[in-house]
């Protein structure tokens, strides 16, 4: 994974500079899936509906690293066998919390946001959030490729 050298808010490159480059990079990895290549698992290459999930949670994690993280200091796509894992880094030690449940008398104070974090949660085999000494914050997603 690319990290930072201790300035954590500007581009530094290997790191997208926005959420449709980290989808290009997620896409390209998932797309160039090639047999006999060290983890081919059934040869046929992620399904078209596990694509469409590793963008979306790729998009979810990498908007919330710019809008709320201090912005994206680290990413990765590692392809597996049987699974994709994401990684980002951001700037923020805050943790990702869940949205409070919606309650008519709340609804114009959560109108907006929220349902990203519950919605990487849901399509993630397996989520883990790191707090290196240096500070920041890396979530890693594992997500299937069926």
């Amino acid at each position: 994974m690319t990290t930072g050298n201790g300035v954590r808010r500007e581009y530094r490159p290997g790191v997208p500079r926005d959420a449709a480059e980290a989808r290009a990079r997620v896409a390209a990895v998932l797309t160039g899936r090639t047999t006999g290549a060290g983890g081919a698992g059934d040869g046929g290459g992620p399904s078209s509906i596990a694509v469409g999930d590793a963008l979306l949670v790729t998009s979810e994690l990498v908007t919330n690293a710019f809008r709320h993280g201090g912005g994206l200091t680290g990413f990765d796509v590692a392809l597996g066998p049987a699974a994709v894992t994401i990684s980002v880094a951001d700037a923020s030690d805050e943790l990702p919390r869940r949205a409070e449940r919606w309650s008519p008398e709340r609804a114009v104070e959560l109108a907006e946001g929220g349902f990203g974090w519950p919605l990487v949660r849901l399509l993630a085999l397996e989520v883990r959030l790191r707090l290196p000494p240096e500070g920041g914050k890396t979530i890693e997603v594992r997500l299937p490729l069926n």
